[in-house]
Order: structure tokens, then C-alpha cells, then sequence
């Protein structure tokens, strides 16, 4: 046993050099994870500021863990086609806000292209586009990708190369298989709800299972910002 776990935290060779799978997918978790907080807490911020009350409400986007994959995404997209490149800073912004602001409006219409829901709608603001995305969150994601590029993403790195190559090696291969089967059971949950909205019965054992598991109370649990956009 402690010849396996000398084996596993052995620094034999340096863990995810470069811009790789594993690094990649380390920094879509902790952009996910950071992206989840932030949507929380500007919740949070939002719904004082109005009512007074402290709301800590759920803002995560699979069922499993504090993940909003929007950001993860986005995050993994920026690094691999801005992060070895040598923009001037306000190129790096602008082209942070096409790619995000371009994530943004597509995980939009996916999500309700096929599961008629909507979890943000920026109808109400100035220069938005089908209100799935607007000027305003645009730049964000500008100024976001600069920091990411410049700073963010070079710190994590180091730190990520520092990852023993083994324990590194089998924690990416677990945690993607998770995340690969937490993303299919979340969206499919939410497939199955649209599909029970328009009284279209399970016919599959995967719809029963869903219908069971997965109903609207307790997908309102973890969805409470998601609403039905398709016709009665």
C-alpha cells in the first residue's frame, strides 16, 4: 500500500505541460466552479439590494456539484485560442467578447432549441441580441479573458504542473468520466421535463427513470432561475 501511494504522488515527470487535455479540463472545473460562485453571489447582491432578504440561491448548471459550465467552456475556448498569442490588450478584449459573448448566445439557443427553457433573457436591456446575450455582458467577458490570459491562466498553470503525474494522471480520468456522466443526466433531465410539458410519455426505460429520479420539484431545486419558454 505505501509502495502504491509512494507510486501515485511520485514527481517523476512534470503533469500537463503545456496547453493539454489534462490542464485544460482542470481549469474548465475551476472556471466552472468560480462561474457557479459568481452567479450566487451577484444573486445574492441583486435580490438584497431590491428586497433586503439574503437569498443564496442556486445557480449551478448541472445537478451534481457547483458547476455553471458556461464558464468552464468559455473558459477552456479563450486560453486555447488566445493564451499563446501575443495580442495588444485591447485585442485580447475584444476578441474575449466575440468568444464569450458567441458561448453565451449558443448554450442560449441549444438550451432552448431543445429543451424550450431559458435560464437567463436579456430582452430588458439595451443592445441584446434575441436577448440571449447584450453589449453589456460582452464586455465583461472581454475584460474576464484578459485577466484570464495575462494572469490567471499562467499562475494556474504552474501550480497545476506541480500535480504529482500519477495522482494527476488518474484524478483528471475519474473526475472527467464524472463530469461526462453528470452533464448527460442533467441535460437529459431537463430534455425529459420538456418532453413531459408537451405530454409526451416516457416510452424508453431512460424517460421512466428520469420521470422517477428526476421530477420538476426536484429539478426546481436545482434549476430555480431555468423557466419554460415553449408553447402550452
Amino acid at each position: 500500500m505505501k509502495e502504491k501511494l509512494k507510486k501515485l504522488f511520485k514527481k517523476d515527470k512534470v503533469f500537463a505541460k503545456g496547453i493539454c487535455f489534462e490542464k485544460l479540463f482542470i481549469i474548465f472545473l475551476i472556471a466552472s466552479v468560480i462561474g457557479s460562485l459568481y452567479e450566487q453571489v451577484l444573486n445574492l447582491l441583486l435580490i438584497y439590494s431590491r428586497t433586503g432578504e439574503i437569498v443564496w440561491e442556486c445557480r449551478q448548471g448541472v445537478i451534481y456539484g457547483p458547476f455553471n459550465v458556461i464558464y468552464g467552456f468559455g473558459a477552456v475556448l479563450i486560453i486555447c485560442l488566445l493564451a499563446d498569442k501575443k495580442h495588444k490588450w485591447y485585442e485580447t478584449i475584444l476578441y474575449g467578447s466575440l468568444l464569450g459573448g458567441g458561448i453565451e448566445y449558443l448554450i442560449g439557443f441549444l438550451q432552448e432549441t431543445f429543451t424550450q427553457t431559458i435560464s437567463w433573457d436579456y430582452s430588458h436591456k439595451l443592445l441584446n441580441i434575441n436577448g440571449r446575450i447584450t453589449l453589456e455582458y460582452m464586455l465583461l467577458w472581454g475584460i474576464l479573458s484578459f485577466l484570464l490570459v495575462r494572469y490567471l491562466y499562467p499562475f494556474l498553470s504552474k501550480i497545476i504542473e506541480k500535480i504529482p503525474y500519477n495522482l494527476g494522471y488518474l484524478l483528471t480520468r475519474i473526475l472527467f468520466i464524472f463530469m461526462i456522466i453528470n452533464i448527460l443526466i442533467s441535460w437529459g433531465a431537463i430534455i425529459r421535463q420538456s418532453f413531459r410539458r408537451n405530454n409526451i410519455p416516457a416510452f424508453t426505460p431512460v424517460g421512466e427513470f428520469f420521470d422517477k429520479h428526476y421530477n420538476d420539484e426536484f429539478l426546481a431545486k436545482y434549476f430555480p432561475n431555468m423557466s419554460y419558454s415553449g408553447g402550452e
